[in-house]
């Protein structure tokens, strides 16, 4: 699926917004709600993703038509690489390890951030890395 490079911008934008709040705040409750909006991503698609879906509704139609579009999959992977750091946050606030989930919070923080302001995906960016160093399938013809 091809998806709207500028939805990604805009959900990074709120994840960094977002974490941004746990950070100031300590709240894992916060964290663990944006665990599930990475988690949704991951799963069901980033057509059915929350910030995605407000960016559909809300702030697409009031743009012109994307030059281009991208491939799904290494927005998709970003958003696993994100709720990971988001799980060991919430585990290590939730279990009074403050500077565990503060570290875990501010790596999330870092690549939505880098998203968000230069268009960097570095979930995208390992995605495209692991690919291209991981064996290739072999096809068996019958």
């Amino acid at each position: 699926m091809k998806i709207d490079p500028r939805g990604q911008r805009f959900s990074a934008a709120l994840a960094t917004i977002v974490l941004l709040v746990v950070l100031a705040t300590g709240s894992w409750p916060v964290l663990a709600a944006q665990a599930v909006v990475f988690a949704i991503g991951v799963f069901f698609g980033l057509r059915h993703h929350p910030y995605g879906l407000i960016y559909s509704r809300f702030v697409r139609p009031r743009l012109s038509p994307p030059g281009e579009l991208e491939d799904e999959a290494p927005p998709r992977f970003a958003q696993g690489v994100g709720l990971g750091f988001a799980l060991v946050g919430v585990a290590g606030y939730s279990l009074g390890i403050e500077w565990l989930g503060i570290t875990a919070t501010a790596f999330a923080l870092g690549a939505a951030f880098l998203n968000a302001v230069f268009g960097f995906c570095l979930g995208c960016e390992m995605f495209l890395i692991i690919k291209r160093v991981s064996p290739k399938k072999k096809e068996v013809h019958a």
